[in-house]
Parts: C-alpha cells; structure tokens; sequence
C-alpha cells in the first residue's frame, strides 16, 4: 500500500532529558503548541490526546512505543474534520538524539495512503510547532504568538494544505 510520509528534522540547543520532558509535559506543551495541551500517561499503551484550550479534543491516539529520552512512536487520529479523520490511523515518530552541546530532533509522519490531506495538514502545522519549541528551550521565549499571523496570504484561517491545531479554530 502506498504511504504519504512528513520528517522534520531540527537540533535544539539542550539535553535530550529536557527536550523529551517538553515533548511530554501537558503545560509546557501549551507553551509552544499555541495552547494546545497533550494529555497521556506516556508509556506504551497509554491512551493520548491532543486537546484545546476550550477541551476539544482534534487529536487522539495511543502511545505505541516510549523509551526515555530517545523515542516516542504515537498512533494518532485527527479528530476534529471529518474529511481528515476519514483517513484513518497515522504514526508519529519523534526521535531525539544527542548531537554535541544540542539534541537532533526527528520527528516522522507518515499514514497508510497516497495522497494523504492530514499529511499536507501537519507539514504546515509542524515547522510552526518545533520551531516554537526550539526557540523556547533555547531562549526562554515561542518564536510565533500565533499560528496564523495576519500577514498570512489566506487570512486567518489556514490554506487547505496547512493546519496548525491552535484551539482558535
């Protein structure tokens, strides 16, 4: 069967031990995920959930594999439009490995079909995300306040191939 496949990869200047616990910790996700919150125990098997300030819920999954601090495998469904969900069942992949004074991030989505709507959705959604992340773990601060800034070309709401879960939607 053919897959539609997204990687990103970044080197954020920490120790993998303080970037796995920003992958994973439900109030510093909300830092960086423009309020967005994950909710999961984090262990393989544990349920997980990727919620709004306002408690909707647009993602939901389990955690397949954890091994602290150097990968994380979440089976994840979009939740919130029908057209995404319909695709089913994606992976997340999100290996973190030391590299010098810094920690190599990989992140790997992928889903069961060729071509894949919730694939173009998190290729806009995830360069926003991880590079709040890094900019928050380096210098304190998110380089982005919001998602969809008003110099957007397509205005406040994103371009069908670019989704950022910002709980404003």
């Amino acid at each position: 069967m053919a897959k539609s496949t997204y990687v990103y990869v970044t080197y954020i200047r920490t120790s993998p031990e303080k970037l796995w616990s920003a992958l994973t910790d439900e109030k510093f996700i909300e830092q960086y995920w423009f309020g967005m919150r994950c909710e999961s125990q984090w262990t393989a098997g544990s349920s997980w959930k990727m919620v709004s300030g306002d408690g909707q819920v647009f993602d939901a999954g389990e955690i397949v594999e954890a091994e602290p601090p150097k990968r994380l495998v979440i089976r994840w469904q979009h939740q919130n439009k029908p057209e995404l969900k319909a695709e089913g069942d994606s992976l997340c992949t999100m290996e973190l490995e030391p590299s010098g004074p810094a920690v190599k991030l990989s992140i790997t989505h992928t889903i069961e079909r060729e071509p894949s709507k919730f694939i173009e959705a998190v290729s806009g959604g995830w360069p926003k995300v991880l590079s709040n992340l890094k900019s928050l773990l380096e210098t304190g601060s998110t380089a982005l306040a919001d998602p969809y800034p008003t110099g957007n070309p397509y205005g406040r709401r994103s371009h069908p191939t670019e989704n950022v879960h910002s709980g404003k939607e």
